[in-house]
């Protein structure tokens, strides 16, 4: 099974497949709006404005597990981001990431890409920049900012 083979749920729960954005560059996020990465948003938006038309998305995909720093429902999250950070990019609804419930797609891209500490995903903010192929390019920790990646999206839209 590939990554287009994964369907994923949009904000108002219809089945949304990941072939859908086959041949576009990804970068999937686990996202929380109450989070101390939660400025993050300010960056990956600018980072979705600089390379969408050149093939690039950024996928979010909020996330209560962690501390629980998303507790409000889909609508209030998205527009918590909307309005505070201008997001544009697609939001889908929150998923956990870890555990017997876990989204098949987060199984998919921690088996195929372990981070540090091994599959698990440790906090919000972990990200999964893909080609466009839907291959797992590299998995980045929360830590790193989405400036940061520039470099590497740079590579894979060329």
């Amino acid at each position: 099974m590939g990554l287009y083979d994964i369907s994923v749920k949009d904000m108002k729960n219809a089945d949304v497949s990941m072939k859908t954005f086959e041949g576009k560059v990804l970068l999937i996020v686990n996202t929380a709006t109450g989070c101390g990465f939660t400025p993050q948003y300010d960056g990956l938006e600018k980072l979705y404005a600089t390379y969408k038309d050149k093939g690039f998305v950024v996928l979010d995909f909020p996330c209560n597990q962690f501390a629980g720093q998303a507790p409000d429902n889909i609508e209030k999250i998205d527009s918590f981001c909307t309005l505070k950070y201008h997001t544009t990019f697609p939001r889908f609804a929150k998923i956990d990431v870890n555990g017997e419930k876990e989204s098949p797609l987060y199984t998919f891209l921690k088996k195929e890409k372990s981070g540090l500490l091994g599959e698990r995903i440790h906090w919000n903010f972990t990200k999964f920049l893909i080609n466009r192929q839907g291959e797992i390019i590299k998995r980045y920790a929360s830590a790193v900012k989405p400036e940061d990646i520039a470099h590497d999206i740079e590579k894979l839209i060329a």
